[in-house]
């Protein structure tokens, strides 16, 4: 991987992973576009634990009231990551999704439209239903089942737990931070599986670090300033012209499948 990818690979995780767009879906097709074939999965994931930096450092005062308040807050965090985990290493053992999405690329089309969709639904719904309700057991394993869904290349994570909250009416504040902040148990055990699969197979000494450090850093750079825009977009609730740059990106993708 050239520097200059992994910058570019970088800027482009930070953003998409907390505008709604599927941060996992743009790396698969720019992996795709940029010819990279090795260690695909491992730079995206390192580049997803880049993204986790901002996360706390915006959300830290949430993420520290799950461990000094009652144990009942961090047992809805807890409790929220269960679908996704189970889902990520069910698949893990058997399917490798960004393989065959990198493979069979145009699945990537349905899935960005599919996200379109969840957006405008989830915009609709904040404008016709009052968001009132607090995060209880109930509103979580549907934020949760959400952020599972998301594991899908091509389905925003945040965009799907977004619509789950909206969906269980979540008031949108809470629906924001608890989105985001559920990612981390989800990103660091993904990591985790990867890494230990690629010590296995030895082939560790074979990445190269300078361009997973800059892809890294951009990734957290990036991030900081996508997690504090999505956080105003939030409250507004106004998700349209994200659905129209997924119709965009899906047209582009399908326009990449045949060509």
């Amino acid at each position: 991987m050239e520097i200059w990818q992994a910058i570019v690979l970088g800027a482009v995780q930070g953003f998409t992973e907390f505008l709604p767009v599927s941060s996992s879906g743009h790396l698969i097709l720019l992996q795709h576009w940029f010819g990279i074939t090795e260690h695909t999965l491992f730079y995206s994931i390192v580049l997803h634990v880049g993204t986790l930096i901002p996360v706390i450092v915006v959300l830290w005062k949430d993420i520290l009231d799950k461990f000094t308040k009652p144990v009942s807050k961090f047992g809805l965090w807890v409790l929220a990551s269960i679908p996704a985990g189970i889902i990520g290493i069910v698949l893990g053992f058997v399917v490798d999704l960004d393989a065959i999405f990198a493979e069979y690329i145009w699945l990537l089309a349905i899935t960005f439209i599919i996200t379109a969709g969840l957006l405008l639904f989830s915009e609709q719904r904040c404008k016709k239903v009052q968001m009132l309700n607090g995060i209880t057991v109930k509103t979580a394993l549907i934020m949760g089942a959400g952020q599972a869904f998301g594991v899908l290349p091509g389905i925003s994570r945040s965009g799907a737990t977004l619509t789950a909250g909206n969906i269980a009416k979540v008031e949108r504040k809470q629906n924001a931070s608890f989105t985001f902040i559920m990612s981390i148990p989800i990103i660091v055990a993904a990591l985790c599986m990867e890494a230990v699969g690629i010590i296995k197979e030895g082939s560790l000494g074979t990445i190269d670090v300078l361009p997973l450090i800059l892809g890294f850093v951009t990734a957290m750079v990036t991030g900081y300033i996508a997690i504090r825009f999505m956080l105003k977009i939030i409250q507004k609730a106004n998700y349209k012209w994200f659905s129209l740059y997924l119709v965009l990106i899906s047209i582009a993708t399908v326009v990449t499948a045949v060509v």
